[in-house]
């Protein structure tokens, strides 16, 4: 029997259903346009990218030699079925030389986060790291948590693998070392200490109440802790309390004893604790049944600052080495990499890896595998950690398919539906309206296809009926519109949904980009339905099932009703786990929706009516609000009274008067 793997020759054609036919041909297709860069090609070190007939980048690949590397495509024989897939759909090839191999790697890693290309290796989750900033500026340093370009001057410590992990640090530390956290503003501003200082969480810098001296000598202590230098911290406050007691000093010698507990306490609750180990991150992987897990925990002076699990995409037919390689390469393109790595797998190219983290560090950077001692029992734990967050993952995997497939049958779709997009609106009294669009799927919610829409008021207001007759026309008006009428929900859902699919047809289609839904879900009943059905029907969609589901009777929970297209509302029983996750997609789209909204109506209280006036900038704003007392002053005020302001000609004035009073 033939392999079913093997691409056949030009030859061996005349069993071939069409179908195969056609991917020979694609095949052949795409082998012809990798060969046609060959000849222009330089055995150098460099980065390839194989791009789609539409622009999109497919695979983007790296080489120590071009064109040897290049070549490689041309012959498919031994390639796996995602590496042919890939070369029939590329339609042109984009080349960049570099210097060296590792330069190639650095660039390969950037470019993968930017195209996340569909066949390679992905790191889903590409969320920055806190930190805590130490900083460097003030006389008085400020210890706060920081997220982001390092873009401050002072000492950054991390990463922490969660904001929690930071926040309980930043406690520990306002007990230990009584350092301020509060805003250079807010430290000019004080005459006298917070509540912070009254509870022993702050020396008093603000009030002179520590000396610059002595605050630094608490700086210079956080940071030595912060290092991994704690027993030398600890034995100086078990000196100075014995000095205080000797003196009779013990309101202050039972300072010292609080701040010596509290760090007995923090480092008693330590995992594992290695003295002396430099920075450190441990990173396991774990493969079953097609599927990986990553965990990387963090080590910083011997001390476990937390950990954090990957489950990186398009692995399936690589092994855990390759997968293990990629990951280093995208995980620490954007986080800075430590002196020290413990793998539990060898990879590829360590030596070459090692050196381009370097570059990036700008410090030599140290990739070990251990195989005994404390080092391997760190490794070990990672591993552990790694199958346990694999195991989960599958098994909540398998609860989703599960989920997804009643919910298909509920919806009455040919089977489960892939994207799930679910719609609702937040305003005030039709105020600082907003659309909100979550997006769920086989893995959960997919956050980074979250999408907000800022209501504009440009499709007109039409009464929805009970039932869809003939198509009504509408459409987003260049012209400006004026704001929908307080609680009209079913029109901001037309401008929403018209909003959202007039660009996916634009930008996708022929809809293989993965931006197209299978099933709309509208927070509402029959009214938003039929709005939703109208703008796809306008747009000649007609491929996507679409419900509504409105709260049943008093709005209680468990009795919702779900209205289908020309059917009667359907209600599951209160203990349906379809109902139950139908209620948690609905809930999170209320919850991103109301977070939205929450927002935009902080930002439209925090701006003034003289914001919208052509020519006032910050300065003459501040003038006139110092003149008046406030906008609804100036926008009283007469020429001559505007033109008294500093900053203010007469001119100016003029502008002023006539923006707020256009007709006269």
């Amino acid at each position: 029997m033939s392999d079913p793997n093997q691409v056949s020759s030009k030859t061996d054609t005349l069993d071939h259903s069409p179908a195969d036919k056609n991917e020979d041909l694609n095949m052949s297709t795409g082998v012809d346009v990798v060969r046609s860069y060959l000849t222009s090609l330089q055995n150098s070190p460099g980065v390839y990218r194989m791009v789609s007939a539409t622009g999109k980048v497919l695979y983007v690949g790296k080489a120590k030699q071009l064109r040897k590397r290049v070549t490689s495509y041309t012959n498919l024989t031994n390639q796996s079925n995602r590496i042919r897939r890939m070369v029939s759909e590329t339609a042109t090839m984009e080349f960049v030389t570099t210097h060296t191999e590792a330069e190639a790697l650095l660039l390969e890693s950037n470019l993968i986060k930017r195209y996340a290309p569909r066949y390679n290796i992905l790191l889903r989750d590409d969320k920055s790291f806190p930190q805590i900033l130490v900083t460097g500026h003030h006389d008085f340093a400020q210890i706060l948590k920081h997220r982001g370009a390092q873009k401050r001057k002072g000492e950054y410590f991390g990463p922490f693998a969660s904001a929690w992990a930071v926040n309980e640090t930043l406690a520990f530390l306002q007990k230990v070392f009584l350092l301020r956290t509060c805003t250079d503003a807010v430290f000019e501003a004080r005459t006298r200490p917070c509540l912070l200082y009254q509870i022993k969480r702050c020396s008093g810098p603000c009030d002179d109440r520590v000396s610059k001296d002595a605050y630094g000598e608490l700086v210079d202590q956080a940071r030595a802790f912060l290092s991994g230098r704690s027993n030398s911290i600890q034995q100086d406050l078990a000196t100075k309390m014995q000095a205080a007691s000797d003196q009779q000093a013990y309101e202050e010698a039972a300072q010292f004893r609080d701040r010596i507990q509290a760090l007995t306490r923090i480092q008693a609750h330590q995992d594992i604790n290695l003295s002396g180990m430099p920075p450190t991150d441990v990173i396991a992987i774990y493969q079953d049944s097609g599927n990986y897990c990553i965990q990387i925990f963090f080590y910083r002076g011997g001390r476990n600052y937390g950990n954090r699990a990957y489950f990186p995409a398009h692995a399936r037919d690589e092994t855990a080495d390759v997968v293990l390689e990629a990951f280093l390469g995208q995980f620490y393109a954007q986080t800075p990499p430590p002196g020290q790595l413990l793998l539990s797998a060898r990879i590829p190219n360590r030596e070459l890896v090692a050196e381009a983290l370097g570059i990036r560090a700008e410090r030599r950077v140290h990739i070990r595998v251990p195989t005994r001692g404390d080092k391997r029992k760190l490794v070990m734990h990672a591993e552990t950690n790694a199958r346990a967050a694999l195991s989960r993952r599958m098994a909540e995997s398998a609860t989703q398919r599960k989920l997804l497939d009643g919910l298909g049958h509920v919806m009455q779709m040919d089977g489960a539906p892939e994207r799930i997009e679910v719609y609702d609106n937040s305003h005030v009294s039709g105020t600082d309206a907003v659309g909100a669009m979550i997006v769920a799927g086989p893995e959960g919610f997919v956050k980074n296809a979250y999408r907000k829409f800022n209501i504009k008021g440009a499709v007109p207001t039409v009464p929805v009926d009970t039932q869809v007759s003939a198509p009504l026309s509408y459409g987003l008006s260049d012209k400006p519109q004026e704001p929908y009428s307080a609680g009209d929900d079913f029109a901001m859902m037309r401008e929403v949904l018209t909003r959202r699919f007039s660009r996916a047809m634009k930008e996708d289609p022929d809809r293989t980009l993965g931006q197209w839904p299978d099933l709309l879900l509208i927070d509402g009943g029959l009214g938003q339905l039929n709005a939703a059905r109208l703008v796809l029907e306008e747009l000649g969609i007609e491929d996507i099932a679409v419900a509504g589901v409105a709260k049943g009777p008093d709005r209680n929970a468990g009795r919702e009703r779900i209205f289908l297209p020309d059917k009667s509302p359907i209600s599951l029983e209160a203990r349906d786990p379809v109902l139950y996750f139908i209620q948690r997609l609905r809930d999170e789209a209320h919850r991103f929706a109301i977070g939205t909204h929450r927002k935009k109506r902080g930002k439209s209280t925090q701006k003034s009516a003289l914001d919208e006036i052509p020519g006032i900038g910050g300065q003459r704003k501040k003038a006139l609000l110092h003149h008046f007392g406030a906008a609804s002053a100036v926008a009283a005020a007469g020429r001559e009274d505007l033109s008294s302001v500093d900053g203010i000609s007469a001119a100016m004035a003029g502008k002023i008067y006539d923006w707020f009073h256009p007709h006269g």
